[in-house]
């Protein structure tokens, strides 16, 4: 044979299939899933039969854990001792059994997620309950298997006698799968074992009657009934788990937090760090002190608050940022027929229930075995003491044991297992006492015989065994519930006034884009004057703003994006300080442009409104509250035309008056309630009819006929008229005119195009920005008081090389 011919081709992708299929197939049922039918991985299966074997038990002196780990090793599972003693000490520790089912005696580990001492040092045994699982093992009541190297036997499966994998529950990953099922109360899973063996047909809602949900070894609150329902009905859920807190009041005026209880595998060091970090890093105004103070009386965190601090406020926060609650994912799979699959709570019960109608039925039958064996012997030894001359003579007249055997056999009609009873009888058997004791010993086997006949037999006498053993479980082992459950899931609301210090501040937004927050202390000391503020040469203020460092600031852009910036998250500079440009504190876009800054205290304040109207005429009312978020990137606003750009967004009560000015000149007043409440993201209806070359320039709100409407144009012409001359008209019209542009040879013009309006109430200062950076100032007064249609009077002067680059109504 050539060298060539000993290989055979094979493509990679099927070779490494079948290796990896197989290795899948292992973890998944000889590893990391456990079994329906009684709630172990084979690590831990491999562990309580070890110790079982050894005898190892509850009511022996405790041994070695390196022993254990050994024999584990060396009989049944040949990876390593570290595997085996970390599912050992699992199986130790209660805060992650509900119970224990390892006897642990030395250090185990802690809360803390302190790690076991080495095994050579720690001693363990069987707990109590594990005896449970293990009781009638010897009894031919479940299959075993060769070992890996077929020296010894293993048990498949534990006889399991009461719903371990509910009870302790279990976390696993293998390759495609994981499991996650937490665990449960004892006495309410074995009420749910029994209603269901009474009525098989029992819906999942009755079978919650008796079984609420989870119940932790570290107690907590479960949040969520609809999660525990859905994850009982198809093995998937979620639920919500918090710590169990008290706010407790000291000396002083000040509170302390206490927490007794902490959800479950949450590392109690690290949430206690946790904690202390957000006290040092300031993230909530308050916290005194964070410390851990558990012992032997149990669990215990105390965090304590600085006078007049929020504690409700606080322990919101804590139990949003921190592992104080959180969520709990079930994916209750478990190894069905050597097959992984996810099961409800009424599945996994059935499996129980079907595996220990087997182990009964098994059992019963070696009983009977054992016991129709015994009831032959001692019917041949009561006939045996009935003629006993004869039985004794015949013995004397043979030669040896075996011929005795026989004779017996062929005289008096014994069996061979009787004649060999017979023959090793002891002497003082043959007292009346004794004859009558195996009279009675044989009745009572007789009766023993019957019951196990009876059980045999009949399916209710069966189910009625398992039933009356459960519940004596449940007597000797239930505790009392140590989770609470509340059907609800309440919403963490988290009030800014936790996270930040309550303070009037000033905010600036210059035209260049340079923003600051500045204390009043800062604005003060300065001067307290508004043109001090520090800005860059030729740059000037756009926006300034009294606000508290609690509220919101709604950013709107021309291109309809808007972005909520939180006050206490603006950059904080003196007053004389240029700020910083918002492009370091929102991604606003180099082509994009800032055109209204809104306060914002409260989303959910009814009746307020946002009001948008474009260059092109479109006007838009949205409730406020739809402007609502958590994200910090541009959300849309307002749709915009591609033509056209935001020019103004009003905050509104709904009651006022709309009044559009366009660049020729034209105006329209009409009621705000004529624009229908719209989406976030609509694009609006009509305002104003706009010639091709016009567009709005200005939007003003008025309440009444009070006061007068200013307009100034291109070449620094200003002049007044009187609102109720801006009759209330009809949304969408062409409106009507608001200035008289003056054309002509002999005739000093007074500009082409309209740049702002405004109401004026009472007299205050306009700004005019000029190209050359100059700023010239007017009282609102000067202009003068005239019809709609007149031509105003010249209030900047305006060079042939300047310009009016904008009009402000501060500075």
């Amino acid at each position: 044979m050539s060298m060539q011919e000993q290989f055979l081709p094979a493509f990679l992708e099927e070779v490494v299939g079948d290796r990896f299929g197989r290795y899948s197939k292992y973890i998944i049922q000889d590893r990391a899933i456990p079994d329906v039918r009684d709630g172990l991985k084979p690590v831990q299966r491999r562990i309580l039969y070890a110790m079982y074997d050894a005898g190892n038990t509850h009511d022996k002196p405790y041994r070695k854990s390196a022993k254990t780990v050994g024999d584990v090793m060396g009989n049944y599972h040949p990876h390593g001792d570290s595997s085996i003693y970390e599912g050992m000490v699992r199986m130790a520790q209660p805060w992650k059994m509900g119970h224990p089912l390892v006897d642990g005696h030395g250090n185990w580990g802690s809360l803390d997620d302190d790690p076991a001492a080495a095994m050579r040092y720690t001693e363990a045994r069987l707990s109590e309950i594990a005896m449970e699982l293990l009781r009638d093992i010897e009894k031919r009541t479940v299959l075993f298997k060769d070992n890996f190297d077929n020296t010894t036997k293993e048990p498949v499966v534990l006889p399991a006698r009461f719903p371990n994998l509910l009870v302790n529950g279990v976390s696993g990953i293998s390759a495609g799968f994981a499991t996650e099922i937490p665990p449960h109360n004892l006495r309410e899973v074995i009420d749910a074992c029994v209603a269901l063996i009474d009525n098989p047909e029992m819906t999942l809602e009755e079978l919650m009657g008796f079984v609420k949900g989870p119940d932790f070894p570290t107690g907590g609150i479960i949040m969520g009934e609809e999660g525990i329902r859905e994850a009982y009905r198809t093995g998937r859920g979620r639920i919500y788990l918090r710590a169990k807190t008290a706010i407790e009041d000291l000396r002083g005026g000040k509170q302390m937090i206490v927490i007794t209880e902490i959800p479950y595998q949450v590392v109690k060091s690290r949430l206690v760090t946790a904690m202390e970090n957000i006290r040092l890093e300031k993230k909530v105004e308050g916290i005194a002190e964070v410390r851990d103070e558990s012992g032997r009386n149990g669990l215990r965190i105390v965090i304590e608050l600085k006078k007049d601090a929020d504690a409700q406020g606080i322990l919101a926060y804590l139990l949003k940022k921190t592992d104080l609650q959180i969520t709990y994912n079930f994916n209750m799979v478990a190894i069905v027929n050597k097959t992984p699959r996810q099961l409800g709570i009424k599945e996994m019960l059935t499996a129980y229930i079907e595996h220990q109608k087997e182990v009964v039925t098994y059992r019963s039958q070696y009983e009977l075995e054992k016991a129709e064996d015994r009831a032959h012997v001692l019917e041949g030894l009561v006939k045996a003491l009935n003629i006993l001359d004869e039985v004794v003579a015949t013995i004397r007249a043979s030669k040896n044991r075996q011929d005795a055997q026989n004779n017996l056999v062929a005289k008096f009609a014994f069996t061979e297992r009787q004649a060999d009873a017979i023959l090793v009888l002891q002497l003082y058997r043959l007292t009346n006492l004794e004859i009558t004791s195996l009279e009675k010993e044989l009745k009572d086997v007789q009766k023993t015989i019957s019951y196990l006949r009876g059980i045999l037999g009949s399916v209710k006498k069966l189910l009625g065994v398992i039933k009356d053993e459960i519940g004596e479980i449940r007597g000797k082992y239930g505790i009392d519930r140590r989770s609470e459950i509340q059907g609800e899931v309440e919403e963490l609301k988290v009030n800014l006034e936790v996270l930040v210090t309550p303070e009037d501040v000033l905010v600036t937004l210059s035209h260049e884009g340079y923003v600051k927050r500045t204390s009043k202390l800062s604005f003060t000391r300065s001067g307290g004057e508004l043109e001090s503020t520090g800005l860059k040469e030729g740059d000037y203020l756009r926006f300034l703003l009294d606000v508290n460092t609690i509220e919101s600031l709604l950013i709107f852009t021309k291109k309809g994006q808007y972005y909520l910036l939180p006050v206490h998250q603006v950059p904080e500079y003196k007053w004389k300080e240029n700020g910083t440009p918002i492009v370091n504190v929102l991604p606003i876009p180099k082509e994009d442009r800032i055109v209204s800054v809104i306060p914002v205290k409260s989303f959910d304040e009814p009746g307020k409104s946002l009001v948008f109207v474009t260059r092109r005429g479109q006007v838009k009312r949205t409730e406020l509250k739809e402007y609502m978020t958590s994200r910090s990137i541009g959300i849309v606003a307002c749709k915009v035309g591609e033509t056209d750009e935001v020019l103004h967004v009003q905050l509104s009560d709904n009651t006022k008056e709309i009044l559009l000015v366009t660049k020729l000149g034209m105006s329209i007043r009409f009621r705000e309630e004529e624009v229908n409440p719209m989406g976030r993201a609509a694009a609006g209806v009509r305002g104003i009819s706009l010639r091709e070359d016009d567009e709005v320039v200005s939007a003003e709100w008025v309440y009444g006929d009070e006061g007068e409407v200013l307009v100034i144009s291109d070449l620094g012409y200003a002049k007044r008229s009187l609102v109720v001359d801006y009759p209330i008209q009809g949304r969408g019209g062409k409106g009507i005119a608001t200035f008289e542009f003056k054309e002509g040879k002999r005739v000093r013009p007074n500009g082409s195009a309209l740049l702002r309006s405004f109401i004026v109430k009472m007299d205050y200062t306009i700004t005019a920005m000029m190209s050359s950076g100059e700023r010239v100032r007017f009282s609102t007064e000067t202009a003068p008081l005239d019809d709609r249609r007149s031509p105003g009077k010249q209030l900047v002067p305006v060079g042939k090389t300047d310009a009016i680059v904008d009009v402000l109504r501060f500075l």
